[in-house]
């Protein structure tokens, strides 16, 4: 258990080392271009990015707690850092000091209220894994334990001790270094941190309540039940507590050891699409997906001897895990229906819808900077990438270079995890197969949401379409009453207002039909386009002239009820 000292040590340390750091960061990357010195920080940039990146690799093994999670989350960010600070901390996917054994069997007993040799009938003291929060040992459950839940096998995951404390002290820290970010100007303009790290901090404390993981492993297994090609762990309840975790051992081939793969005669670029796909549901059809996919939380098993699939992806650590927000997940779904069409127009449309896209970037030229990345890289893996000529990535930089310098873009609310889910599966499905295309991946799955949205529409525009034709088959009855009871004088009313009032309801009348139209049209077209393209392409076209009737009118009689009586 850290004690007080300990605790205030380590919070001077950690803004110590982003102080001294954030300090060198304005001193080459800002100040000196600004003294016309450019040319001085490019040349060292490199050494001195692998030495910064270094530096935290030792900080953050050597402190444990949060400072793991931050350089993991910076490791995978290999669409915004540089090489020479990724390939620094990729080790701190694995790498953690382990609890001496005592520690943790103290520390579980006291959870679990018995000694181990009671709660197990084996217990491995060496770990199977050590993370920043935990570590993991094998274990065999108790007879009476292995006959109810119908395995034997299982992973105990046993808390560190004190990091409650820690995690507490890191986020103190972490919170402050983002307010010092909150004052320079270029990470504020594309960032909030100070809410960044609230963030951050939500999945941290959720992390430590082994409870709230057990339950998210529950959810996660019947999101997959169906699915043949994913396996979950079941969560031993009765050997549960906030502290200690047990779950079902579904270890086997680590994800990443191609050699082992292929030595079990599973194709790894076969592994690459399925994962794949396994992450795009979760990220835009379910809305809750595994937020922690890197290679030590996922297995390959083999299932020669079961129906089904000859193997499954297993997921295990279920403590951070990312919801997606409907509108973000409407927005997902845009941005990749837009990204597999190239369709640069419809990629700045979904940015916009995201939030991801600042409100002065200059849309028109993004758009145009897309449509030309598009036509010359679009489709292209990273493998083909690698092949292109330098000169051409040269070429498009100085067509676009102040458009990629001012970086139009922010990271909006609850995008943390999403961002780190889908920069992990792009690198572990990268590492499975070099010439791994993210294409080829992505457009089966776009088309699959393209027609599932074209579906939703047509019955919402089938559903509005029947209601208006009600209204509109309601309404010259109701007319034709009100003028009848008027003849009969039995309707009492000045003429102004009547006046008005049937003006009022013609208007609407005319209105009602001109949305029926529309609707019509829009349906039949719709219908029509996969049996006579040109034909429904062009009763969709004409679909336009009754709904501009509709906005027209629309308009006009809020001017007229607004206007003077």
């Amino acid at each position: 258990m850290p004690d007080a000292g300990s605790i205030r040590a380590r919070y001077r340390r950690i803004l110590r080392f982003a102080a001294r750091h954030l300090l060198l960061m304005w001193w080459f990357e800002l100040l000196l271009p600004r003294l016309g010195l450019g040319a001085v920080s490019a040349r060292g940039r490199s050494a001195r990015l692998r030495r910064t990146a270094r530096r935290f690799h030792v900080l953050a093994v050597e402190l444990g707690g949060l400072m793991i999670k931050v350089g993991q989350f910076m490791s995978s960010r290999l669409d915004v850092l540089p090489p020479e600070i990724t390939r620094e901390l990729e080790g701190l996917q694995d790498e953690a000091p382990a609890v001496p054994f005592e520690q943790i069997r103290a520390l579980a007993e006291a959870e679990l209220g018995m000694p181990l040799e009671r709660a197990f009938s084996w217990f491995e003291p060496e770990p199977l894994a050590a993370a920043s929060l935990g570590q993991a040992h094998r274990a065999r459950l108790s007879a009476l334990d292995a006959s109810d839940t119908g395995f034997a096998d299982a992973v105990v995951k046993v808390q560190r001790p004190g990091i409650e404390r820690i995690v507490e002290v890191d986020l103190a820290a972490l919170r402050r270094v983002a307010r010092w970010l909150s004052h320079v100007a270029v990470v504020a303009r594309r960032v909030d941190m100070p809410r960044l790290i609230e963030e951050f901090a939500v999945t941290s404390l959720a992390e430590v309540d082994y409870l709230h993981e057990a339950a998210s492993a529950e959810r996660f297994a019947e999101a997959f039940a169906d699915d043949p090609h994913v396996v979950v762990p079941q969560v031993v309840w009765e050997r549960t507590t906030r502290r200690v975790l047990v779950l079902e051992d579904v270890s086997a081939i680590k994800i990443s050891d191609r050699d082992a793969l292929v030595a079990a005669g599973i194709d790894p670029s076969a592994v690459a699409a399925r994962f794949a796909s396994i992450m795009f549901d979760q990220l835009f059809s379910l809305g809750f997906f595994h937020a922690d996919p890197h290679p030590g939380n996922l297995f390959v098993a083999r299932t020669a001897d079961a129906p089904g699939p000859p193997w499954r992806i297993a997921f295990v650590d279920f403590g951070m895990m990312g919801e997606v927000p409907a509108g973000t997940r409407r927005g997902l779904r845009r941005t990749l229906i837009a990204a597999a069409a190239r369709d640069g127009r419809g990629l700045v449309a979904a940015m916009r819808e995201l939030g991801v896209l600042l409100p002065s970037a200059d849309a028109d030229e993004l758009e145009r900077a897309l449509s030309h990345a598009f036509a010359r890289f679009g489709g292209m893996g990273f493998a083909e990438l690698r092949e292109v000529d330098p000169r051409e990535f040269r070429d498009f930089g100085l067509e676009f270079g102040e458009l990629l310098r001012t970086l139009p873009f922010q990271l909006p609310e609850d995008f943390l995890l999403i961002v780190r889910a889908m920069s992990l599966t792009s690198g572990m499905c990268s590492s499975l197969d070099p010439a791994f295309n993210l294409w080829d991946a992505v457009e089966p799955y776009a088309a699959r949401l393209l027609q599932e949205e074209r579906g939703g529409l047509v019955r919402s525009l089938a559903e509005e379409g029947l209601d208006a034709a009600v209204i509109a088959a309601r309404l010259p009855g109701r007319i034709d009453r009100v003028v009848t009871r008027l003849e009969d004088g039995r309707l009492a009313v000045t003429a102004p207002a009547l006046e008005r009032r049937v003006a009022r309801v013609e208007r609407a009348l005319r209105r009602v039909v001109s949305a029926t139209l529309f609707a019509g049209l829009v349906i039949a077209g719709a219908v029509l386009v996969p049996v006579d393209g040109a034909l429904g392409a062009a009763l969709m076209a004409l679909s336009l002239l009754p709904l501009a009737h509709v906005l027209v009118a629309g308009l006009v009689g809020r001017a007229m009820r607004h206007g003077p009586s």
